[in-house]
């Protein structure tokens, strides 16, 4: 990565998150360039990262290797189409973190023989703890995809997916799961505090009990069904809690939830497109 030039296009949340984890891991601020129309978002990079940023997104991107699309997806179009000839010229990997903007609709805006990446991370990413699933257009070779690979592990963990239908999938499990295991520590807390505890007692408890059952299935061996046995002993709470989630199909709940996900992220998918 010392002599990769990266170009980011778009200085939102995403953007300066990547910056963030780049320079943890040693790139220079100098082998980054920035694109974004917001003058106040290019000053704050400038100042508290020490990149380039720039209004004109061909002069952010005329040395890149890699440029990396952090736009709104409505957005996507509009960036690219102006870029193509340059982008067709210099072929740099387009690493797009667009949600739901297909690789189909990202090369024709691209031009043809440029290598284009699509990436799902979420919002942990913000705080380098990241999931990202990544899936590669035929145009992207192995060089490419282990340059997209450094970029988007700055930020956290990522897995390939074989297909790009299955992005779909990496949105409803990890690109929308935090907000799932928010909901369940906000449902805890407000059980805790029905029970007797107090509300601040109650909020505390349930964000470090989420945080720390994160840190062990983290550093464990992955075997999920494995570390929730051993914290269930038997006749004891756990197994009491678990078998009224259990009676009320909290398995299949989990599961039309992630489908509706999906689904909704396949229809965002197609206006995107």
């Amino acid at each position: 990565m010392s002599h990769l030039e990266l170009t980011i296009l778009g200085a939102g949340n995403m953007g300066r998150a990547l910056i963030g984890g780049l320079l943890r891991q040693g790139m220079r601020p100098e082998q980054i360039a920035v694109g974004d129309s917001h003058e106040p978002a290019r000053s704050t990079l400038s100042r508290e990262l020490g990149v380039t940023a720039t209004a004109d997104n061909a002069a952010a991107t005329a040395k890149a290797d890699l440029v990396v699309l952090a736009v709104k997806p409505y957005q996507a179009k509009s960036v690219l189409t102006p870029l193509s000839p340059q982008l067709r010229q210099r072929r740099p990997v387009v690493l797009s973190v667009a949600a739901g903007v297909r690789i189909a609709s990202l090369q024709s805006w691209c031009g043809a023989g440029v290598p284009v990446i699509r990436a799902m991370p979420n919002r942990p990413a913000l705080v380098g703890a990241g999931a990202t699933g990544l899936f590669a257009s035929p145009d992207a070779d192995a060089a490419h995809r282990a340059m997209a690979a450094q970029i988007m592990q700055s930020v956290g963990e990522i897995v390939w997916v074989a297909t790009e239908d299955a992005l779909d999938v990496v949105t409803a499990l990890s690109g929308s799961g935090p907000a799932y295991f928010f909901l369940l520590a906000e449902a805890m807390a407000k059980a805790g505090v029905d029970l007797g505890l107090p509300e601040e007692t109650a909020r505390r408890l349930s964000i470090a009990t989420l945080h720390g059952a994160g840190l062990l299935a983290q550093v464990g061996d992955g075997d999920l069904a494995r570390m929730r046995a051993e914290v269930t002993s038997k006749g004891g709470t756990t197994e009491a809690a678990l078998r009224i989630l259990q009676a009320a199909g909290f398995d299949d709940l989990i599961g039309r939830a992630l489908e509706a996900a999906a689904n909704r992220s396949r229809g965002l998918a197609e206006q995107n497109s």
